[in-house]
């Protein structure tokens, strides 16, 4: 950062920006406020919520429109994916539920992009971390001071859910938040006296949060980091951290594959991942009726009639879906298999250019771990092209940085 000419620093009132953006898409906000209400009047008053978002969000693109599209024009499966949520409203079963959600995913996906056009790798990690050490302050101020809130007593008592309606919520992004912590010391040392100690903080909620899922995704995000770490020492240290890393996943798949019930107990799982499985099956079955278009973007989930998939969907649960519970189901559900290519298209590319990215920019700190714990969650839980989320925005930045790198930034 010292070294950067003056122009390339981002100003006080641009980084003030972007946090104040990711934080809006935390959610963190909602339950202190509104609690646990899901009425109509708070579903209203929740979708304007997110609107001070957007406006941040084309606010730092009107900063700098040239970057946002070179950063943008060099995503074309992206593009592709969020073509095919608009042109799902056309085949939509609720077109209104459709256009109203593919507008607010459209901008949370903007919102990514543009944190990826405006910041270098180091001032990235930067907003990420301001962010995150907010939402843990708030998290522990809410528990403490207000415990009917911030800690569970019904399900699981004792729980700590921070600002957040689930336990796993708050533990999921702590995982999250310890990992973007640590690469940020890592990629500017000299504020690590900084970061290190609300990574310790974070781990603390982790803990508090009793999600051994997200203990799980905390471990296997700290080994991502050390691989990176280690594979940026030298060519023969990255052969050995590769040869390491694949060695270890295959031992994990067979540990897995073989001793499935010790896996499950480890995880405080049950062989169908807390009814995860009967929810996915049903949502199979109603694929089976309209696999290549599926039934609209987002549209399935907003039923209030308990019209077609949803009924299915929620009889075979054991308890009410809010959402597919996995990240590629729910393409395909809402978008058809043309939306679930587009999809793992831009999958793909991202992940290709993260492990390329290991061995030549330090930058991988920041995304390798981030995504390697991503794609881990996004096999029980919807957070691929969710609207107004908070693990879409940041996914979405980290892909584009991926291909937009400091350099192609500077040249522009």
């Amino acid at each position: 950062m010292a070294g950067e000419p003056r122009a390339l620093r981002p100003s006080t009132l641009t980084i003030a920006a972007a946090v104040a953006m990711l934080l809006i898409y935390s959610s963190g906000w909602q339950l202190p406020i509104f609690g646990e209400k899901s009425d109509e009047s708070a579903s209203a008053l929740l979708r304007v919520a997110f609107l001070p978002a957007y406006a941040l969000g084309f606010f730092l693109v009107a900063g700098d429109p040239w970057n946002m599209l070179r950063a943008t024009l060099r995503q074309p499966f992206l593009i592709l994916l969020m073509g095919v949520v608009a042109a799902s409203i056309y085949w939509s079963i609720q077109p209104d539920v459709s256009i109203r959600r593919g507008f607010a995913v459209g901008c949370t996906t903007m919102s990514g992009l543009v944190l990826a056009a405006r910041f270098r790798w180091a001032d990235l990690a930067k907003v990420f971390s301001i962010t995150f050490a907010l939402l843990i302050v708030g998290s522990y101020l809410v528990s403490i001071a207000m415990p009917r809130v911030g800690v569970m007593t019904e399900l699981f008592p004792g729980a700590w859910r921070g600002l957040w309606m689930e336990k796993n919520a708050l533990g999921g992004l702590m995982a999250l938040g310890i990992c973007i912590l640590c690469a940020t010391a890592l990629l500017t040392p000299r504020s690590a006296r900084i970061w290190l100690p609300f990574a310790a903080l974070a781990f603390g909620l982790v803990i508090l949060s009793q999600s051994k899922t997200s203990l799980a995704s905390l471990v296997l995000g700290l080994l991502a980091l050390g691989f990176v770490w280690i594979a940026q020492r030298g060519p023969a240290f990255g052969a050995a951290a590769t040869w390491a890393a694949v060695s270890g996943a295959a031992l994990l798949g067979a540990f897995v594959l073989l001793a499935s019930d010790v896996f499950f107990h480890l995880l405080g799982k049950d062989a169908t991942f807390t009814g995860r499985t009967q929810i996915w099956t049903a949502a199979m079955r109603q694929i089976q009726e309209r696999p290549w278009l599926g039934y609209g973007y987002a549209a399935v989930w907003s039923d209030k009639s308990g019209w077609g998939p949803l009924a299915w969907i929620v009889h075979d649960a054991k308890f009410t879906p809010q959402h597919a519970h996995n990240s590629w189901i729910e393409q395909w559900l809402g978008m058809g298999i043309v939306g679930l290519c587009a999809w793992g298209l831009f999958y793909l590319q991202t992940m290709a250019l993260a492990v390329i990215t290991v061995f030549r920019d330090r930058g991988a700190m920041l995304a390798f771990p981030f995504l390697v714990v991503y794609s881990l969650v996004s096999l029980t839980e919807s957070i691929a092209v969710v609207y107004n989320d908070f693990r879409w925005a940041i996914f979405v930045a980290l892909a584009a940085k991926l291909a937009f790198s400091d350099r192609a930034q500077d040249e522009g």
